[in-house]
């Protein structure tokens, strides 16, 4: 239905006002929901990945949101059932972390709560603050069906997770026992290697003599002397020859002359300290894959809390850094120490608490994760699943064929409850349903996170009943996400996807990279170099935000984000508001058809502004499809800018303040249909200014979020119309340059004379190009042969010549300067195009009519060297 235009455009976009109003306008209308789109429309899924329930929106989530937002946008015009799933996550230990600092400002604890009362307390604070990024997504723009948004500890949810964790335990894959891992003394806790944060610190590194049988003394080099305690071997390189002699003897644990096997491995890095190392199976990952090839013993000398236990013997009780300094000081005394020396070491340290990580022994439940991962290989390395960039799959297979044992539990209140139970006699029970009988204890652990959301995908869609939703939308298309969580999250969700559904939860992974400062730095409160997107949306709108986010980066590569952009696609807001608002003002109250006038009835200027638009068109359609959305939303930019404003809307004022109706009316049309399409275009990455605009020009529709995505018609490319459209625009080009060259007042009026060349025919149609774009008032046509003028700057465009007459301005010697400059640039020119064109494989490789231009590219170089040359020619003699 075709909407008539009856108000002018306000003179400025109010993105604080319109924003709200055109969000809750689009949800209103239910445009959001897939189901906007017809019963058979091809299905399009993304599941948003579930920020932190407890949240505020940093400037990662507006990169995911912002891009996923534009993908969903995109598949929504194309006319698919576009359906973008919205949640949050529980995250364990950030919001058991965040109730705790409330309840201690309240005077009270968890363990004095109990667990029922603090979960109670959880599930309050949740209902409080829970919403908060939810809402601020919604600022962005997020189109996502709000209807079916989902929580990782929602009922449904929660079946999903408890019927994976009863199915990997009853095949086998999911056990319980005691083994190393991440242990945060602060949060009483394991945790997983995305809560560990490494960063390079200055420590020391302390040299000792390890007393062996015999009297002898075997150099050793260690970081972490309190863990000496728990030594059960030392070991050095097998073909180390100054050590090779002590393999096989016992050495003995300094100040608790324990007694340990010296061994051979090859894993001994010969130049880091001694070459001799330290065997410690209970505090070192490294170390316990040491002794379990060797079948060492596992000595755990620490307490959960990081005080030293019995088995460091007199140093039982001490806080484990105390540990560090007394043990040493007694090493001293018995003569055991060589030297310390600062060292530079990499420092696990909770990403919560920043207190340091200790490897410790603990009995934690576990998965069996190398089956899954097995098949989550083939899927990538058969196709099934695309990872984009691609170089980010040698990263996937390294992380899968390196895999471990997945430590799944944690020593948490908040989160999904490990479905099993202890029976007083020793036996363990995981099912659906507590056991019958007495004497059975619940586990008090819950599941890590990334377990209950490794399940995302097809969860929130209802698994694992067999839903409509899930039938009809899973598996879904592509995951976005950031490279730093490619093992964490990604890798996890390919697994659980195949191995209960046997189908890949998405076909495609898009990463993206990290938000740095515009210096390149990591965005940090200690650097003060934090960003917030909310102030950002507050000063400039969030389509300028958006759009800076997307076109700063490339997929997979970090994002330097300079605010000064930002700034910069606020004035390009601005920009597009002021077209649209010339084109409503000349509109008035005039209908004119929607649509394009006939091809072949329109001036040269809107033959090729349209084939220009098509051009684009094709361009950003090719860059979509390979995912490279910051260049396509650069062409869009670029050609809004550089070609429609800066160039047609110019030219189109010839027509518009003409007495010729019918050119007035093409024009308008042309404009209408330049600037409706490049709103469509550029709608995914800018959404609320584009539907503002297009709500003023004429359209057919309800809205621009439901339009039609532009198709190129090669039939509208006319590369005819563009060659000689770039003859007079390099004419305009020059006299402006040479104007500004010779200081020639902008306002002030000069006449030029042009030596047409091949081109008399369009330079006498367009003359009126000249008078509005360069104050050229009158352009004379020379016939050919007519001798240059005297005291005129020359500007050579193919074999068209313009002369503009500047007496008393022009420095003879000075033109033959600038002209031999120019010359010199279209020598370099004609040279590349020429080797391009001897080169067979660019002949024969690249499309015919990519070659076509570079051979009429040539022509048109050549015709320009020889006129120079002319020129020159006529300089010297006088």
């Amino acid at each position: 239905m075709a909407t008539e235009i009856k108000r002018q455009m306000p003179k400025n976009f109010d993105f604080a006002e319109a924003e709200s109003r055109l969000y809750d306008w689009w949800e209103q209308n239910g445009w959001f929901r897939p189901e906007c789109a017809p019963p058979d429309a091809e299905p399009f899924t993304i599941s948003m990945p579930p920020p932190n329930v407890t949240g505020a929106l940093h400037i990662g989530h507006a990169l995911f949101s912002t891009l996923e937002d534009l993908m969903i946008r995109y598949e929504r015009m194309r006319g698919k059932a576009a359906l973008w799933v919205p949640g949050t996550d529980h995250a364990g230990i950030a919001t058991q972390l965040q109730v705790e600092k409330m309840l201690e400002k309240q005077g009270t604890n968890r363990e004095a709560l109990g667990r029922e009362e603090f979960l109670r307390r959880t599930w309050a604070w949740k209902a409080e603050y829970g919403g908060t990024i939810i809402r601020q997504l919604r600022r962005l723009g997020a189109s996502c069906d709000w209807s079916r948004e989902r929580f990782t500890l929602d009922e449904g949810l929660s079946n999903a997770v408890q019927e994976v964790f009863v199915r990997l335990y009853e095949e086998g894959l999911i056990y319980r026992g005691p083994r190393l891992v991440n242990w945060s003394p602060g949060l009483q806790t394991a945790v997983s290697d995305l809560e560990v944060e490494r960063s390079e610190e200055t420590s020391k590194l302390y040299y000792f003599k390890y007393p062996v049988e015999g009297g002898e003394f075997l150099p050793v080099a260690t970081t972490r002397p309190e863990t000496i305690l728990g030594d059960t071997a030392v070991c050095v390189h097998p073909d180390d020859d100054r050590y090779r002699h002590f393999v096989g003897k016992n050495a003995y644990v300094p100040m608790l002359n324990r007694e340990i096997p010296i061994i051979a491995d090859e894993y001994v890095d010969r130049e880091f300290g001694t070459g001799a190392l330290k065997i410690t199976p209970a505090h070192d990952f490294n170390d316990y894959r040491i002794g379990e090839q060797h079948s060492l013993p596992v000595v755990n000398v620490l307490t959960q809390k990081a005080t030293m236990n019995e088995n460091a013997g007199p140093y039982e009780g001490l806080d484990r850094f105390e540990c560090r300094k007394r043990l040493w000081a007694d090493m001293e005394t018995a003569g055991l120490t060589i030297k310390t020396e600062d060292h530079t070491m990499v420092v696990p340290r909770s990403q919560r608490g920043g207190e340091v990580i200790e490897p410790l022994i603990s009995t934690q439940w576990f998965l069996k994760i190398q089956p899954l991962a097995e098949r989550a290989l083939k899927a990538v390395r058969e196709g099934e699943i695309k990872i984009v960039p691609e170089r980010f799959e040698r990263v996937y297979y390294h992380w899968l064929e390196n895999i471990e044992d997945w430590c799944i539990s944690r020593q948490l209140w908040w989160g999904h409850r490990i479905p099993a139970w202890y029976h007083e006699d020793g036996r363990i029970h995981v099912g659906r349903t507590a056991p019958e009988g007495n004497g059975w204890t619940p586990e008090e652990d819950v599941l890590d996170t990334w377990f209950s959301s490794g399940l995302w995908p097809f969860s929130t869609l209802g698994w694992p009943e067999d839903t409509p939703d899930l039938r009809r939308y899973y598996p879904t298309d592509i995951m976005e996400t950031g490279y730093d969580i490619l093992f964490f999250w990604v890798a996890r969700m390919i697994m659980m996807g195949l191995w209960f559904t046997d189908k890949p939860p998405f076909h495609t992974v898009y990463l993206h990279g990290l938000v740095r400062d515009a210096k390149g730095r990591k965005i940090s409160k200690t650097l003060g170099n934090t960003i917030d997107p909310l102030e950002l949306i507050d000063k400039y709108g969030a389509d300028p935000l958006r759009f800076t986010l997307v076109t700063s980066g490339t997929p997979g590569n970090d994002v330097n984000l300079d605010p000064n952009r930002i700034e910069g696609e606020w004035r390009f807001v601005n920009k597009i508001w002021q077209m649209a608002n010339f084109i409503t003002a000349n509109l008035g109250e005039e209908s004119i058809p929607v649509g394009l006038p006939v091809a072949n009835e329109l001036d040269l200027p809107s033959r090729w502004i349209l084939s220009r638009l098509n051009q684009l068109i094709g361009t950003v359609q090719r860059l979509f499809d390979t995912y490279q959305y910051g260049e396509a939303g650069r062409q869009i930019r670029s050609f809004l800018w550089d070609e429609f404003a800066d160039w047609y809307i110019e030219m189109s004022k010839n027509a518009l303040y003409s007495d010729d109706a019918t050119a007035r009316t093409h024009t308008l049309q042309m404009l209408v249909h330049v600037m409706d399409t490049s709103l469509r275009l550029l709608h995914p990455f800018m959404p609320f200014a584009t539907e503002e605009i297009w709500r003023y020009l004429p359209h057919s529709g309800e809205a621009l979020i439901i339009a039609d995505w532009p198709q190129a018609s090669s039939k509208l490319i006319d590369h005819d119309a563009e060659n000689r459209m770039s003859i007079l625009m390099d004419m305009v080009r020059g006299i402006r340059a040479t104007r500004i060259e010779y200081n020639v007042d902008p306002g002030r009026k000069v006449t030029a004379q042009a030596a047409p060349g091949s081109f008399r025919d369009i330079i006498e149609a367009h003359t009126y190009l000249f008078a509005r774009l360069c104050n050229v008032a009158n352009m004379e046509i020379l016939a050919n042969g007519t001798q240059a003028p005297e005291d005129a700057a020359s500007i050579v465009v193919s074999d068209v010549t313009v002369y503009l007459p500047l007496a008393g301005m022009i420095d003879i010697e000075a033109e033959v300067e600038r002209l031999s400059k120019e010359l010199e640039r279209l020598d370099q020119q004609i040279s590349k195009t020429q080797g391009m064109l001897a080169n067979e494989q660019f002949v024969n490789r690249a499309k015919p009519e990519v070659v076509q231009r570079e051979r009429d590219r040539l022509i048109e170089l050549e015709a320009s060297s020889t006129s120079i040359r002319d020129r020159l020619a006529q300089l010297s003699s006088k």
